[in-house]
């Protein structure tokens, strides 16, 4: 399984608004300019990101995007399954019925394709936006020291 850009673009946007989660809408051309995506591109996939409920828009001077729930409640799992699908490594583990298998019940692979949609959907649904911003935290902590000798 590789992510498109989609997923990685639309994972760093709804990055950014969760670091200024409560500061009120932030504008799409400063989640661009910070997160080095087209401003064009960025436009697209808010718009899925809306659809799906992830983030909410204000119209005006003062508007832009912000996140429509707490970034401790936002999984990287909801953001990458709204702009990517369902990221199960072959078809025939989709839960839609039309991917039914003639040899569901008598396949080695199965197990295997099984195993690793799993394994995909936990680690992705266990971490939040909120984890993100801890990790940001944690890796950018470093430059806050000053050495004195």
């Amino acid at each position: 399984m590789k992510l498109s850009t989609k997923g990685r673009y639309g994972l760093k946007a709804m990055f950014e608004l969760a670091l200024h989660y409560g500061e009120g809408p932030i504008p799409l051309k400063n989640i661009a300019e910070v997160q080095e995506i087209s401003e064009h591109y960025l436009e697209q996939l808010i718009a899925v990101l809306k659809k799906n409920g992830l983030v909410s828009s204000v119209r005006g001077a003062q508007g832009g995007y912000m996140l429509i729930d707490s970034p401790r409640k936002i999984t990287v799992g909801n953001v990458i399954r709204a702009l990517e699908g369902d990221l199960a490594p072959v078809d025939c583990i989709n839960d839609t019925a039309g991917n039914k298998c003639s040899k569901e019940n008598r396949c080695v692979t199965r197990m295997v394709w099984e195993k690793i949609n799993d394994s995909i959907n936990s680690v992705i649904d266990s971490i939040t936006l909120e984890d993100m911003i801890e990790e940001h935290n944690r890796i950018n902590s470093n430059s806050d020291f000053m050495y004195y000798i």
